[in-house]
């Protein structure tokens, strides 16, 4: 629907501004239950669409109304790509969402521990209902009873749902966070090592246990399976980067997901995404993307920084 369409009707201009008003939150939903950047987009456009063919008596409140949609349309398509899940090639990884971007993903997002690429992970343990119970109480501090209304469920189910959802996430959920100027430095301190080639400054920043995750979803320069272990880790990134990553890339710091990271370019192009998770014996966990299709939505890197 065009600008001038929407003006010209006021009430289909009110429901557009409402709707924008809701943005950032409807968005927030929708990336932790999906962790695309895509779907999340276009769970958004037809939250949209049913907002603009509902029925005044249809809403009560309009928060609550967007939010019923967009969490149970995220839910059906969680389920729908159970089985894409499934068949994906490789490791899985959430979308990265890249600060600084022209289209700021993050600028409309409220930047917490539920939005980094561990969290992320975690919640992949969670049946998509599981998922959304949780996040509408843990992350957006819904109430019970409009969880309820929300997903057509009774309260008693959710605290049930949600009791669940706790087991699973807490079990895994690390019981250190670094502090952000320690993961920054961490960062500088692993971009060097790798960048030189220096495996004892690189074993030096890894807890024993740390895992490595790569994401190439058969398109892209990545391991097939988890790596543990600081050794195995070290020495298969600093192996990968001397033998089958182009020697023109061109990395810069930035945030990812809320945390410190970084995006290597080839040709000016988006080739890869970085980020970590720290704990108090060094970095416990290591995301790489480098499906082409999860870095479609990141933006060239500007010739003037080149």
């Amino acid at each position: 629907m065009s600008k001038e369409t929407s003006l010209a009707n006021p009430e289909t201009a009110v429901r557009l501004a409402t709707f924008d008003q809701h943005r950032g939150l409807l968005f927030s939903v929708a990336y932790r239950m999906l962790g695309s950047v895509a779907d999340a987009e276009d769970m958004l456009q037809e939250t949209f669409i049913r907002w603009q063919q509902a029925r005044d008596e249809e809403i009560r409140s309009p928060r609550a109304f967007l939010i019923t949609i967009i969490s149970r349309l995220s839910i059906n398509h969680l389920q729908s790509a159970r089985v894409r899940r499934e068949e994906y090639v490789g490791q899985w990884l959430p979308e990265p969402l890249v600060a600084g971007e022209g289209n700021d993903p993050l600028g409309i997002l409220r930047v917490d521990e539920s939005l980094s690429m561990a969290f992320l992970v975690l919640l992949e343990r969670l049946t998509p209902v599981e998922r959304a119970v949780f996040l509408l109480r843990e992350v957006f501090e819904y109430e019970y009873a409009e969880i309820a209304a929300v997903l057509g469920q009774s309260a008693v189910n959710c605290r049930q749902i949600l009791r669940r959802a706790r087991q699973h996430v807490n079990a895994m959920r690390p019981r250190f966070k670094a502090s952000r100027r320690k993961r920054t430095d961490m960062l500088q301190r692993f971009l060097q090592a790798t960048e030189s080639g220096d495996l004892e400054g690189l074993l030096n920043l890894l807890a024993k246990d740390v895992v490595l995750y790569a994401d190439g979803g058969g398109k892209g320069l990545a391991v097939p399976n988890q790596v543990h272990g600081a050794d195995k880790v070290a020495r298969g990134v600093l192996g990968s980067l001397k033998k089958l990553a182009p020697k023109n890339l061109v990395r810069r710091a930035v945030e990812v997901n809320g945390r410190p990271g970084a995006v290597a370019y080839l040709n000016g192009k988006p080739f890869s995404v970085i980020t970590f998770e720290a704990g108090e014996d060094g970095i416990r966990a290591i995301y790489v993307v480098t499906n082409p299709e999860k870095l479609s939505h990141l933006h060239d890197l500007p010739v003037d920084v080149n």
